[in-house]
């Protein structure tokens, strides 16, 4: 059973950090793609950031580059890590994880919503100002 679990969220202040992490089972992550979304109240989901398992390819929405970082635990291999630095009040959401197994679709394809279909069950990343 293909299961993610999504954690790592919480409150911290403007210019803050954070690390989310993404913990997979019932599949082998190395030929997919894992995925951040976050929606904010009222508004859509939107991709953020994405690794390919199986070369490495990593992609950023043009709003994170530079502060963002994803990552695969190099001790765990089912764990995608996301470090989130210099956070601001305009990226409070709830942050999802997804993977596009089965499909295995390469990272930097644009965050096609539908071509991820499981995903984590959410952490709230709150940034007070």
């Amino acid at each position: 059973q293909v299961q993610l679990w999504d954690s790592g969220g919480g409150g911290v202040q403007s210019g803050g950090s954070l690390i989310l992490s993404c913990r997979i089972s019932g599949f082998t992550l190395n030929y997919y793609t894992i995925a951040w979304f976050r929606q904010a109240p009222g508004k859509e989901r939107e991709g953020i950031s994405c690794i390919s398992a199986a070369d490495g390819t990593t992609d950023y929405v043009d709003s994170v580059k530079g502060r963002f970082t994803i990552s695969r635990d190099t001790r765990d291999k089912n764990l995608v890590l996301l470090q989130m630095n210099n956070l601001k009040p305009e990226e409070t959401a709830v942050y999802y994880c997804a993977t596009d197994f089965p499909y295995g679709y390469n990272c930097g394809r644009g965050f096609l919503i539908y071509e991820y279909k499981y995903w984590g069950q959410g952490t709230q990343v709150t940034v007070s100002s």
